[in-house]
């Protein structure tokens, strides 16, 4: 790699500034709307089956070909992010899923939904890749968890939003003004976000060093505000990698890592929370009641969130993975023990620690963890490997999830998540390398 420009260490010791909170706000609005439009489903769902629009063997569909969706839109948007570039991927994908959006409002019946929602989906798996590794590529080292996690917070937060909106519109008028809100709130950003700049790591990885100049300069004049920067530390150099080496040590342990903890969140969120309206009506809960239910758990992802970003930075990524992990299967043992879901109180204290503990994971893994482990040059396709087989595990689960429940009820599918859980715990203690404090450029090198 050419360290003409040296644009990561020039990243790295900026000043938090203007252009930060600019890049995190611009890279987060689009992710608040990924987050919705993911989390969209269960109310949607939960609505359809009840008015009869669709059957239960359907909303499986349409949650499988969802999944089915995001796992091409990861694959193939790695490739894209990293030949075309970050900027380019993330205005792409932020276009599909919002026209996608708008279309499935105005579904005639449940099998046009479910084709809107597979297009919805390849937008959100690229969305998903892109976001968080653009901003890791901007944001400083010793503050980077941080940045990450709330961009992870950002995202969840279109859980508890869902949630509200669903308990507020969904009873009166209906799913249909769920989906037309999440259009056209994701073609405004679109336009927004035209405003994004190219990533110098990725321009200077690819040899394009004028342009990442140009860019770098104007980041640096921006940062500066008028006053002094700080000196430039140029690292020591690194060899350039190419996509054959994440088949070899000690990037293939990096990529094992990085699929099995994102298939083991995914399979957690997409397996158990999006479930939750739908585990109620189960229960005998009016509609009303279960997004009622789902609000109130919904507020534990954004403490799960909030404590994430402090603790990525506070002890570092690992631990704060395997403690997580650990109050996971704690918890869920005894949300699976007592039956939760017939006791209110259980849902609600019991339940909100589980739920806490399964959103500091989705803040460091989605949004800290996985994209650190990988160097610059194949960042996305590395990214987007972990994603598609993260994702590539839903396709499957909510037919799992819908055969544990049949013959085991809700303990079934808590039991399958905490033996996801125990592995995670194995494969970051083993092989997991701790990115906290250290520059991109440093983690690429680092031993496990």
């Amino acid at each position: 790699m050419s360290h003409a420009v040296n644009a990561g260490a020039r990243l790295d010791r900026l000043p938090i500034s203007s252009f930060h909170y600019r890049i995190f706000w611009l890279v987060g609005a689009g992710m608040f709307f990924d987050g919705y439009d993911l989390y969209i489903a269960g109310g949607v769902l939960a609505s359809a089956v009840q008015s009869k629009f669709s059957t239960v063997p359907q909303n499986l569909q349409f949650i499988s070909l969802t999944f089915v969706g995001m796992t091409l839109g990861a694959l193939i948007t790695g490739f894209v992010g990293d030949k075309m570039g970050r900027r380019f991927t993330y205005q792409i994908n932020l276009l599909i899923f919002g026209l996608a959006s708008l279309a499935a409002a105005f579904s005639q019946d449940m099998n046009q939904l479910i084709v809107c929602r597979f297009v919805q989906g390849l937008g959100l798996g690229a969305e998903i890749v892109v976001g968080y590794s653009t901003l890791t590529e901007f944001v400083p080292p010793k503050s980077r968890g941080r940045w990450l996690s709330m961009l992870a917070f950002l995202t969840v937060c279109g859980f508890p939003v869902t949630a509200l909106l669903g308990y507020l519109i969904i009873p009166a008028w209906g799913w249909r003004p769920m989906f037309v809100i999440a259009g056209v709130g994701s073609l405004i950003i679109w336009y927004l976000r035209k405003n994004l700049p190219e990533s110098p790591r990725w321009l200077e990885s690819q040899g394009r060093t004028a342009e990442a100049e140009s860019v770098m300069q104007a980041i640096e004049k921006e940062s500066a505000a008028g006053g002094t920067l700080p000196p430039v530390v140029v690292p020591a150099p690194v060899a350039q990698v190419t996509a054959a080496d994440m088949l070899k040590p000690p990037l293939l342990q990096r990529l094992i890592v990085g699929c099995w903890v994102l298939i083991t969140i995914n399979t957690l969120i997409f397996g158990f929370v999006i479930f939750l309206p739908q585990f109620f009506l189960r229960q005998g809960l009016t509609i009303a009641n279960s997004l009622a239910y789902t609000l109130v758990l919904s507020a534990a992802s954004l403490v799960g969130c909030a404590l994430g970003a402090y603790l990525s930075d506070a002890i570092g990524r690992r631990w704060s993975i395997i403690g997580a992990s650990v109050v996971t299967i704690a918890s869920g043992y005894i949300y699976a023990r007592f039956n939760a879901a017939s006791d209110p109180a259980i849902v609600l204290s019991i339940g909100f620690v589980l739920i806490l503990a399964i959103y500091v994971q989705t803040a460091i893994l989605f949004g800290v963890y996985t994209p650190e482990l990988f160097p610059t040059e194949i960042r996305l396709r590395a990214n987007g490997i972990c994603n598609t087989l993260g994702r590539g595990a839903t396709v499957v689960s909510p037919f799992i999830v819908g055969a544990l429940m049949a013959s085991y009820q809700l303990p079934g599918v808590v039991w399958l998540m905490i033996g996801l859980v125990v592995v995670q715990i194995v494969v970051v203690w083993a092989w997991g390398v701790e990115p906290r404090n250290r520059g991109l450029e440093e983690v690429a090198t680092a031993q496990a």
